[in-house]
């Protein structure tokens, strides 16, 4: 056995968190009067409008004008403003402004049905809703037993299609009538700023409000996953705004710092990346694996076609081998994950400070006292054990509590600790191991199995262009381990050809005992995929060994 890698220990992390602080004060005001003010923080290029920019200081001025209007409107402190937009300029407008307010700003898909909108609606409370006027038309009627919901601020060009009992007006419009504005409401650190919602164990959406902290909770990411070390460091995010993720790494922080930001609106499509990349002069690329994947499959591009690329970001779910050592071969760089949760953002990441170790989520980010533990016993467990992550209470990081779900946010609090409900392991030289929900860990014949490392395995087989493993319940305490595989486009590859891969490639307990070929798989809003909805009746082929 070899022995432990000894590393230089990270520097020592001092939290420094404001008695008063703003989230939207903090993205836009504070960069007023510094040179940081004419530049650029946010460019958009959407497909149907073109490209759209903003600088701080513009944006600052439309936060402050947005802030005033909810003002006029009475929008009170603490209020909900729901927000459905697709990424556009607007959508940092109401996020931020709402928050300088002094409000509550809660994201949507534009993913979502109008139904899952409504639901929204009423179990947040929104007394505003802020959405472009094509979604208005198939919302309004759902929108009407809402009981809090009294305005509606609409983005984007086209008619209003009026509203018997709520007040509806042209978003743009009412900010150019704004010509002066009070100051932005002086929150605590600690009040709450923004509400998202994730998937809920009742089959609803669960409420996750967090404060204005979480701004400072997300600054170790700053140096020790995104790089953030070069002035004039330009972002492209390849995310939707309402994605936690995103919300984070591709809107509050790099604005906290004074980095541009470049979003898409429009076709996913792989070559349009690296196209804006090069013609935005993009330093950072913030992805999924799919992305990453995509560009690889699909496009020839190298390195020089987008020379000041320099530093790659990636999370939502776990990146193959194949796709990081491919990366590396054809553009010369890394790709470097974290691991995050709706309840507190990325906290794990790999980082330039030591080597990847395919497979592993890196390290905790400075500042981050996360253990794993034993939740019976409370005790740390052994290196080489899986132990639940559990977040220190009083992190910055941390989410408040689950909306209007007290008895929810009392379950996974425990002698200080947070209970994040995620599975890990350290080995000898202190990475990290992620292996996910207790749910998702496979039991199998005394076993317990990570499906994310059968995953990896199988991802590096030239023919998969996607996978999930599974446990599959043949009659009672009798489970095997199964995958779910998509191929790649005009593969031959057939079921059993994975078979002889797994036994291959993994531990014989690990390996799949069945492999079936799918077409899709079921997934959530932002894309990931939903394994307890994976079953045989959705495969077009099976192995037959």
């Amino acid at each position: 056995m070899n022995a432990p890698q000894r590393f230089e220990p990270f520097d020592p992390w001092i939290w420094n968190v404001p008695q008063y602080l703003n989230i939207g004060v903090a993205c836009t005001d504070a960069h007023l009067n510094t040179p940081v003010a004419s530049g650029i923080a946010m460019i958009v290029e959407d497909d149907t409008l073109g490209t759209a920019q903003l600088s701080f200081a513009e944006l600052a001025d439309r936060t402050s004008r947005f802030a005033q209007l909810l003002r006029q409107m009475n929008v009170a402190v603490g209020d909900r403003v729901l927000i459905r937009l697709p990424n556009c300029l607007d959508y940092p407008t109401a996020f931020l402004g709402a928050m300088k307010r002094g409000a509550v700003s809660v994201p949507t898909s534009t993913l979502l049905t109008a139904e899952e909108v409504a639901y929204l609606a009423k179990d947040s409370g929104a007394s505003v809703l802020v959405t472009d006027k094509a979604a208005w038309a198939q919302l309004k009627s759902q929108l009407q037993d809402a009981p809090n919901l009294r305005h509606v601020l609409l983005s984007g060009k086209g008619e209003i299609a009026p509203s018997p009992n709520l007040n509806v007006l042209d978003l743009e419009n009412a900010l150019a009538a704004i010509s002066a504005w009070e100051p932005p409401h002086p929150t605590l650190a600690n009040d709450p700023a923004y509400l998202v919602y994730t998937s809920g164990t009742t089959g609803y959406p669960k409420g996750v409000l967090h404060a204005h902290r979480a701004l400072i909770g997300r600054t170790p990411a700053s140096r020790y996953w995104f790089d953030f070390a070069r002035e004039g460091d330009r972002i492209m995010h390849s995310g939707k705004f309402n994605w936690t993720y995103v919300l984070g790494s591709g809107l509050m922080d790099p604005l906290y710092l004074g980095k541009t930001v470049i979003v898409h609106e429009g076709k996913n499509d792989a070559q349009t990346w690296l196209q804006l990349i090069a013609k935005h002069q993009a330093t950072i690329f913030v992805g999924v694996p799919t992305i990453y994947r995509q560009i690889l499959q699909k496009t020839q591009m190298t390195a020089k076609d987008v020379p000041t690329l320099r530093h790659c970001m990636s999370a939502g779910e776990h990146l193959s081998d194949e796709v990081l050592q491919q990366w590396h071969q054809r553009f010369g760089m890394d790709i470097y994950e974290a691991v995050g949760m709706s309840e507190f953002s990325y906290y794990l990441s790999q980082s330039k400070a030591r080597p990847i170790r395919p497979g592993s989520a890196g390290f905790p980010q400075p500042g981050h006292g996360i253990k794993l533990l034993d939740p019976e016993s409370m005790q740390e467990v052994p290196v080489g054990t899986e132990g639940m992550i559990c977040v220190p209470d009083d992190d910055p990081g941390l989410f408040l509590d689950y909306w209007n779900l007290p008895e929810e946010s009392a379950k996974l609090r425990h002698d200080g600790w947070f209970f994040t409900g995620d599975f890990a392991r350290y080995d000898t030289d202190g990475y990290i191991w992620f292996l996910g929900r207790k749910d998702d860990i496979i039991k199998s014949f005394g076993y317990r199995v990570s499906p994310y490392e059968i995953e990896r395995v199988l991802k590096t087989h030239p023919a998969v262009a996607d996978c999930a493993a599974v446990g599959e319940e043949l009659e009672k305490d009798k489970v095997l381990v199964v995958a779910y595989i998509i191929l790649q486009p005009d593969s031959n590859a057939v079921a059993d050809d994975f078979i002889a891969f797994g036994r291959e490639h993994l531990a014989a307990y690990k390996a799949p005992k069945t492999v079936y070929l799918a077409t899709e798989f079921p997934r959530t809003k932002n894309g990931k995929i939903l394994r307890k909805d994976l079953k045989p009746i959705m495969a077009t082929a099976r192995s037959n060994r």
